[in-house]
């Protein structure tokens, strides 16, 4: 067991907090229907094979992946590891874990945007966005793919210095923030929402309105989503409609997993064009070299002019 990965200490939480909500949601008239049994463990399904398949790409992201491209740019020198552009690597102060907190949290800002922005990535995000509940289900419902490629996201924090094990321990971090976030109950936060991610503003990104798709990419913190133009604040007077305009419509596991990928080829094969072919793939979601089907940019676009 890794002691060093809050994770371990954190997932057996979530199921018990899942519980809790569930039970509670049953005894409230207005959020009654807040869990749906078959989509509950749907998402359920797919949390499990995420932790089933986690510690097999943790051994190769920390230990392999983290681990050598540590080695490499930080160098043994005289006893002391030095980087490659001239500074000592980073220690273990306070401060230093709150930098490394901070890199952590702009990592997981562009990982996430481009999950957003490139449809082969968000073939394999949209599982997380699939369902039309919001609650701590859906917060386990994660696409068991993404964890292959999200450790090139965060190479360069250990190659600027920072130790590798620092570096799962923050990601540990953000991951049970982005839990607890997955919840109706918690209000707006006043002073907080100045500075972090809340459980409102995780509802605009989990929404399929016009005007809050593909807004508040951040983790635990805003700022980023604030500097690159993604912030949106909830407005109370819309109502939220969760999930995705192109829903799977379907409780398997293994057509959720796999529905993009497989629209994805469907729409490759509308062009006998290259380019088009590639941009059906990596281009953002919607794109498409008729015109049949929009971008979210566009729609957008369109939404503000009407």
């Amino acid at each position: 067991m890794d002691l060093t990965n809050p994770l371990v200490y954190g997932a057996p939480a979530f199921i018990g907090f899942i519980l809790l909500e569930l039970t509670y949601s049953k005894r409230n008239k207005e959020k009654k229907n807040l869990y749906k049994w078959k989509d509950l463990a749907a998402s359920l399904t797919m949390g499990i094979g995420s932790a089933i398949l986690a510690p097999l790409t943790k051994t190769v992201a920390a230990i392999v992946l983290f681990n050598y491209v540590y080695e490499v740019f930080n160098p043994l020198v005289d006893g002391v590891r030095m980087n490659i552009m001239g500074w000592e690597s980073f220690g273990y102060a306070w401060y230093i874990w709150l930098a490394c907190q901070l890199v952590d949290d702009f990592s997981y800002y562009w990982f996430h945007r481009q999950n957003h922005t490139i449809r082969f990535l968000w073939a394999a995000h949209i599982v997380h966005h699939s369902s039309d509940n919001y609650n701590l289900g859906t917060a386990v419902r994660n696409g068991w793919f993404t964890i292959f490629y999200k450790p090139f996201f965060y190479m360069w924090i250990p190659a600027v210095g920072f130790p590798p094990e620092m570096l799962v321990v923050c990601l540990g971090i953000e991951a049970l923030w982005q839990f607890q976030l997955h919840s109706v109950y918690v209000p707006k936060m006043g002073i907080i929402e100045k500075v972090f991610n809340t459980h409102t503003m995780h509802q605009v990104h989990h929404a399929q309105n016009i005007e809050y798709m593909d807004k508040n990419h951040g983790g635990f913190l805003n700022i980023f989503d604030k500097i690159f133009g993604t912030w949106k604040e909830l407005d109370e007077t819309i109502d939220i409609k969760y999930g995705v305009t192109h829903a799977p419509n379907s409780y398997n596991p293994l057509v959720i997993l796999t529905h993009e990928y497989k629209d994805i080829w469907n729409d490759m094969k509308k062009s006998k064009n290259w380019y088009h072919k590639f941009m059906y793939a990596f281009a953002a979601p919607g794109w498409s070299h008729d015109g049949s089907t929009l971008t979210i940019k566009q729609m957008q676009k369109l939404h503000k002019s009407s």
